[in-house]
């Protein structure tokens, strides 16, 4: 149902408005969003060429806050200049980005791009911790790689660990480094049990929340485009697995989002 946003605010904290699919038609995607309760998101890149556009963005729609990065799945594709473009834009831009990111480590990929995954999610991490920026992380199969990484870098700016699944022993390795779990739609099927309980045990400050709009669609709506208003189910089912009331959650999930993400408001 429509949340009351007097009430309720919620933060998408990771939505790729920017997308082909839901670009064309992006001012009545936030439109509907803001009648279903979303009062800010965040648009992560997905490769060095969104950068400028995502720049240009933020400067329209103050509610829109931006990270730049690479993510696993371009990782072969970047440029050789990547990284001294990104570090130059986050120099400049520093107030505009509010994280680097996505970045990670996709290991259900060919294993002929774990190399260039690698090296590439160690410099970007590297780059994040010179600009003391939080991350938004990208996993799949990868967790104790991205854990080993940053530990190693002594990592300590924090950041969201994007579309988390997994119990609640994965998910404190990563709280104890100062993330936040990122939950979307997994949380709509009931099969996703680990994760529901992980949600249901934890404390309230462990989350944010997000659609990662357009995938990732809910129970009910697979084979559909998904969109940032979705975040209202999200949130109804993450209400469901939670003993506090919905005036509670809804607060505590905008403060870790403003938290996590080094935002005085949204």
């Amino acid at each position: 149902m429509p949340l009351d946003c007097d009430v309720f605010k919620l933060f998408d904290t990771h939505c790729h408005l920017d997308l082909p699919e839901l670009a064309a038609a992006q001012a009545l995607h936030w439109q509907q969003a803001q009648q279903a309760g979303v009062a800010a998101l965040v648009i992560p890149a997905v490769q060095q060429s969104a950068w400028q556009n995502l720049l240009d963005l933020q400067k329209q729609q103050p509610h829109w806050h931006i990270a730049l990065g690479i993510h696993p799945w371009w990782a072969a594709k970047h440029s050789p200049d990547a990284l001294a473009a990104l570090d130059k834009l986050v120099t400049a831009h520093s107030s505009a980005i509010v994280a680097v990111g996505e970045i990670g480590l996709d290991f259900a990929l060919d294993e002929a791009t774990f190399a260039i995954q690698q090296q590439l999610f160690t410099a970007q991490l590297a780059l994040a911790k010179q600009h003391n920026k939080p991350v938004i992380l990208h996993h799949r199969k990868s967790q104790p790689q991205l854990l080993a990484e940053l530990k190693r870098q002594q990592f300590s700016a924090g950041g969201i660990l994007h579309a988390f699944s997994g119990s609640q022993q994965q998910a404190m390795a990563f709280i104890d480094l100062g993330f936040k779990l990122g939950i979307g739609g997994t949380i709509t099927y009931e099969r996703a049990e680990k994760t529901r309980n992980t949600v249901r045990k934890l404390p309230l400050d462990s989350f944010v929340l997000e659609t990662d709009a357009p995938a990732m669609p809910l129970a009910g709506f697979q084979g559909g485009v998904n969109t940032p208003a979705q975040l209202a189910l999200v949130f109804d089912v993450f209400c469901q697995l939670r003993p506090e009331s919905r005036e509670q959650i809804a607060a505590a999930l905008w403060q870790n989002s403003l938290k996590v993400l080094r935002l005085s408001a949204a």
